[in-house]
C-alpha cells in the first residue's frame, strides 16, 4: 500500500511531453469535437445539452448558446481541468472538450470550427509542457503541492456508493454499505497491497445500489399488476362497458399518448442519420484513452499517472452507472449526444493493447450506444428507482469529490506555505463562497491553490516569505 501511495504522490513529476502520434491525436480529436459541437450533434457539458434543442430549432442564436456554454464551462476549464493536467501530467476532458464545446458553438462557419478546435489542441500539447516546467522551477512549486490531492481523492471517492444508498434507501442500508466498503478496503490493503484498495469496495457498493433499486422497481411492478388484475375482476360485471363506465369499443382503455414520444423519436432519428460521424468520434476518444495520456475523471487522472490502468478502468466504469440515464434522456430530449458517449470508451480504451483495436472498438461502442438510445429511454421509463439511483450516484460523486478536492487543496496549501498557505487558499475559497461562487465549487479550491502559489512566489521575491522546506 505504501508503494501505491508513493506512486500517486510522485505523479506530479510526470512530464507533459507527448509523442508525435499523441500530439496529432489530441489536435485531431479537438478539431473533430469542435466540428461536432458546431453542428449541435454533441457537446461534453451535460448542462449545455438541454439548451441545444432551442438552437437546433432556431429559437435562439449561436452566440447566445455559446455564451451559455462558456458560462457553464469556464470554471471547470481553468479551475479544474488545467490544474489537474499540470499536476498529474495527464490530460482530462474538462481541459480538452469543454473549450471545444465553446469554440465549436461560437464558430460562425462550419469550416472554421475544426480549425479553432485544432488550434486549442495545439495550445494544450505544446503549451502545457512549458507552463509545467516553469511552475516546477519556481521557489514555491505549487504544482507539486497539488499532488497532495491524490490520496483524499482516491480514498474518499470510494465512498460515493454508500452516500447514494443512504440518500435513496435510508440510513440503515447506507450504514450497512459503509461497513461493507470499509471491510473490503481494509481487506484489499492487507491481501493485495499493490491493488487500488477502493476498486472492490466501489464495485460491491454500486452493485448493492443497483440491487436495491431493481428490487424496489420489480416489487412495485408486481404490486401494480396485482392491483390491475384485482380491478379487472371487480369490474368484470359491468355490462356493455368498462369499469370507467365508457361504452365498449370506444377505446377509453387506451393509454394516453406520451407527449415526449414524438420528440424523442425525432431526436433519435437525427442522431442515427449521423451515425458514421459518431463512430469516428468514438474511435478518437477510445484511441486517446488507449494512449494513456488521458484520464476521464479526477481519481482516474492520478491512477493513470502512476500506471494503474486497470484501477483507472474500474473507477471510470463505475461512474458510467451514474451518467447513462442523464446522457440518454438529455440526448433524446435535445437531439445532441455526449462527446464521450456514456463514457464506456474510457475504461475500454485504458485496457486495450494497441491503438488499432481502440479505433475499431471505440467506433463499435458508439454505434451500439446511438442505436440503443430509444430502447434505453423506454427502459428507464419503466425503472424509476434505477433512474433515480443515477441521480443519487451523480450527486454522491460530486459530494465526495468536492470534500476530497477541498481537503487535498488545503493539504497542498500547507505543503507549499504552511499556515500562511492555508490562510490564503482557504480565504480565497471562502471568499468565493461568500461572493456567490463565481468559480464553481468543485474547481474553486484547486484554482485557489494556483492563485495562492503565485501570491506566495511574489511574497518570496519581495523577501516577505520563506518557502516551506521538504
Amino acid at each position: 500500500m505504501s508503494t501505491l501511495l508513493a506512486s500517486a504522490a510522485d505523479a506530479g513529476s510526470t512530464s507533459l511531453d507527448f509523442s508525435l502520434a499523441q500530439e496529432m491525436t489530441v489536435i485531431g480529436l479537438c478539431a473533430l469535437t469542435a466540428f461536432i459541437a458546431h453542428m449541435a450533434l454533441a457537446v461534453f457539458n451535460d448542462g449545455v445539452r438541454p439548451f441545444l434543442l432551442d438552437f437546433i430549432q432556431g429559437r435562439t442564436t449561436r452566440s447566445a448558446t455559446a455564451a451559455v456554454s462558456f458560462g457553464l464551462s469556464a470554471g471547470f476549464i481553468f479551475g479544474l481541468g488545467a490544474p489537474m493536467a499540470l499536476s498529474t501530467g495527464v490530460l482530462n476532458p474538462w481541459l480538452l472538450f469543454l473549450p471545444t464545446d465553446v469554440l465549436g458553438i461560437l464558430s460562425p462557419k462550419r469550416w472554421l470550427a475544426p480549425l479553432l478546435g485544432g488550434a486549442w489542441g495545439a495550445v494544450v500539447v505544446f503549451g502545457l509542457g512549458g507552463a509545467n516546467d516553469l511552475a516546477h522551477d519556481l521557489p514555491v512549486d505549487f504544482l507539486t503541492a497539488l499532488q497532495q490531492m491524490s490520496t483524499p481523492i482516491l480514498f474518499l471517492f470510494t465512498l460515493f456508493p454508500m452516500l447514494a444508498i443512504t440518500k435513496q434507501f435510508g440510513r440503515l442500508r447506507g450504514g450497512i454499505a459503509g461497513v461493507v466498503e470499509l471491510v473490503l478496503v481494509v481487506f484489499t490493503m492487507k491481501m493485495w497491497p499493490d491493488v487500488f484498495p477502493g476498486a472492490i469496495a466501489m464495485a460491491v457498493g454500486v452493485l448493492m445500489l443497483i440491487g436495491f433499486a431493481t428490487t424496489k422497481d420489480l416489487g412495485q411492478r408486481r404490486q401494480q399488476r396485482a392491483e390491475a388484475a384485482k380491478a379487472a375482476v371487480g369490474g368484470g360485471g359491468s355490462a356493455g362497458g368498462d369499469s370507467t363506465g365508457a361504452p365498449a369499443g370506444t377505446g377509453a382503455a387506451t393509454e394516453p399518448e406520451d407527449p415526449t414520444a414524438s420528440l424523442f423519436s425525432a431526436s433519435a432519428a437525427r442522431m442515427r442519420r449521423y451515425l458514421p460521424l459518431y463512430m469516428v468520434l468514438g474511435a478518437g476518444v477510445c484511441l486517446l484513452a488507449q494512449m494513456h495520456v488521458f484520464g476521464g475523471g479526477e481519481a482516474t487522472s492520478f491512477l493513470i499517472a502512476k500506471g494503474d490502468y486497470s484501477g483507472a478502468a474500474q473507477v471510470d466504469f463505475y461512474r458510467v452507472f451514474g451518467f447513462i440515464p442523464l446522457i440518454a434522456t438529455t440526448a433524446l430530449a435535445s437531439g445532441a449526444y455526449a462527446i464521450a458517449g456514456f463514457t464506456l470508451v474510457y475504461p475500454i480504451g485504458y485496457l486495450l493493447p494497441n491503438p488499432w483495436l481502440a479505433l475499431i472498438v471505440g467506433a463499435l461502442v458508439f454505434a451500439v450506444e446511438v442505436l440503443a438510445l430509444s430502447y434505453l429511454g423506454r427502459l428507464l421509463g419503466k425503472l424509476p428507482s434505477v433512474r433515480d439511483s443515477s441521480e443519487h450516484l451523480r450527486n454522491a460523486i460530486s459530494e465526495s469529490l468536492w470534500l476530497a478536492i477541498l481537503f487535498g487543496s488545503l493539504m497542498a496549501a500547507n505543503a507549499m506555505g504552511g499556515g500562511l498557505g492555508i490562510l490564503i487558499v482557504g480565504g480565497l475559497y471562502l471568499l468565493n463562497e461568500a461572493m456567490g461562487r463565481i468559480v464553481v465549487r468543485m474547481a474553486a479550491a484547486p484554482a485557489a491553490v494556483i492563485v495562492g502559489g503565485v501570491l506566495l512566489n511574489i511574497l518570496y521575491w519581495l523577501d516577505l516569505f520563506t518557502p516551506v522546506k521538504g
